[in-house]
C-alpha cells in the first residue's frame, strides 16, 4: 500500500525539489507538491536579495507531480478535500496559505505534518516572544506530526510543547550525489580554476557563498580577511565573494579605500557555476548573525572544505562542532575570525583532517534519510 501524500511549499526553490524527486521515486509514497506562488517558472525573475534577476539553471519540474495553485490560492482546500490524502506536509507556518490549511483542520481532517526551519538562536522582545509562544502552542496542535531538520530545530519544537514522540528526523540536505560528481570532476582543474582569477597555486583561498546582506555580516569577513594580512601577515591569501546583494557596493568600496589584495567579488552564480568556486576553495567561512539552515554549508562540507561559522549557524552545531569539521566564534568577533583563519592558512594537515570529517559527516545528512523521516511519521499516523 502506498501513501497519498501532498506537499505544500511557497515557490520553486533549488534546494527543495531535488528532494521531491527523491520522494517521488520512493514505492512507498504517491507525491503531489503544491505551489502557491509562480516565481521562478520559466521566465527570470526578481530576487530582492539578491538585487538582481536570475533563472535558475538546473530543470526543477521534473521527477515529480505538481501544480501551481495561482491566486489566493483557496485552491488548496478544494484539492485536500477532492484527493483524500494520507496527509500534507506544509513546509512553514508564516503564509496565508500555510494558515488556510491548519484552520480547516476541523472540516478536511487531513492529517498535517509540519516542516519548518527555526531555532531559537533568533532574539525577539519579551512582547512578540509571548505572542509568538501563544501562536504556535495553538497551531501545533492542529498538528498531528513534526520533521525537525537539525538539533536546535527539534529543541525548538520541544520548547512550544511538542512530545517526542511526534518529532521526526528530516536533515537540511543538498544534492549531494550532484556535488560530490562535481567535487571528483573539478578537483584536479583546481589551478586552471584559479588562473581564471589570477589566484596563484600556492594561495590559500577563503570563500563566502550566499547574499551579500546585514544578516549574513560578508563586511566581517572582509575585516578579518584585513587582519589576517596586516596583522598575522599571512600574504598568500585570497578571498572570493560568491553572490549578490544590497551590501556588495559597500563591501567593494572598502575593498579599494584600504587598499586590499588578492579580493575578488565574482557575483552570483548559479547552480551549474557554483561548484567551480568550492573546488578552489581551502576554507569557507558562514559570518552569519541568524542563519538557521544555509544549504551553502551542506556544498562546501560535500568539497570536503573545512569552515569556521558563528554561533548563529542553526546546523553548524550538528554538522561543524559536533564533528571537528571546523570552527566557530561568537557573531561579530572579527579578531577571532582572523585568528581561525591563521590557524587554517598555516596548517594544512588541519584542514584535511577537518575538510575530511565535514565530507563523512554530510554525507549522513541526505535526501534519503529525509524520506525515511517522512515515511516515519506517516507510519505514526497509520498507528493513530
Amino acid at each position: 500500500m502506498k501513501y497519498k501524500i501532498a506537499i505544500l511549499t511557497s515557490h520553486l526553490i533549488q534546494y527543495q525539489t531535488p528532494f521531491f524527486k527523491k520522494i517521488a521515486k520512493n514505492q512507498e509514497i504517491d507525491l503531489m507538491v503544491y505551489f502557491y506562488l509562480n516565481i521562478g517558472i520559466g521566465d527570470d525573475f526578481f530576487d530582492p536579495q539578491f538585487s538582481k534577476r536570475i533563472k535558475w539553471d538546473i530543470p526543477l519540474l521534473e521527477g515529480y507531480n505538481y501544480k501551481f495553485l495561482g491566486s489566493g490560492s483557496f485552491g488548496i482546500i478544494k484539492e485536500i478535500f477532492n484527493n483524500s490524502y494520507d496527509a500534507i506536509i506544509v513546509f512553514g507556518w508564516s503564509s496565508f496559505v500555510s494558515w488556510l490549511v491548519f484552520l480547516t483542520k476541523p472540516l478536511h481532517k487531513t492529517p498535517i505534518i509540519l516542516r519548518g526551519e527555526s531555532d531559537l538562536n533568533k532574539k525577539i522582545g519579551f512582547i512578540k516572544g509571548f505572542i509568538k509562544l501563544i501562536v504556535l502552542k495553538i497551531l501545533f496542535k492542529f498538528t498531528n506530526a513534526f520533521l525537525y531538520s537539525y538539533s536546535l530545530n527539534k529543541e525548538f519544537y520541544k520548547f512550544y510543547g511538542v512530545p517526542e514522540k511526534k518529532l521526526f528526523f528530516n536533515p537540511c540536505a543538498v544534492d549531494n550525489e550532484r556535488f560530490i560528481a562535481a567535487s571528483k570532476e573539478l578537483k584536479s582543474k583546481n589551478y586552471e580554476l584559479r588562473k581564471r582569477l589570477g589566484i596563484k597555486k600556492s594561495d590559500i583561498v577563503i570563500l563566502f557563498s550566499g547574499k551579500l546582506m546585514e544578516r549574513k555580516r560578508p563586511m566581517d569577513l572582509l575585516k578579518a580577511f584585513e587582519l589576517l594580512n596586516s596583522k598575522f601577515h599571512i600574504l598568500n591569501s585570497s578571498l572570493i565573494f560568491v553572490g549578490d546583494g544590497v551590501l556588495r557596493q559597500e563591501l567593494e568600496n572598502y575593498t579599494k579605500e584600504n587598499n586590499l589584495k588578492d579580493v575578488h567579488f565574482v557575483g552570483f552564480k548559479n547552480q551549474t557555476e557554483i561548484p567551480e568556486y568550492y573546488a578552489m576553495a581551502d576554507i569557507f567561512v558562514l559570518p552569519s548573525e541568524f542563519d538557521p539552515s544555509p544549504k551553502a554549508l551542506n556544498e562546501a562540507m560535500n568539497f570536503g572544505i573545512p569552515s569556521i561559522i558563528t554561533t548563529g549557524v542553526g546546523t553548524g552545531k550538528d554538522l561543524i562542532m559536533e564533528n571537528e569539521g571546523g570552527f566557530s566564534y561568537g557573531v561579530g568577533d572579527i579578531g577571532k575570525l582572523a585568528e581561525y583563519l591563521k590557524i587554517f592558512a598555516e596548517n594544512l594537515k588541519l584542514r584535511k583532517k577537518m575538510g575530511g570529517n565535514s565530507l563523512k559527516t554530510v554525507g549522513q545528512w541526505n535526501f534519503e534519510k529525509g524520506v525515511r523521516g517522512i515515511i516515519a511519521a506517516l507510519d505514526y499516523l497509520k498507528l493513530k
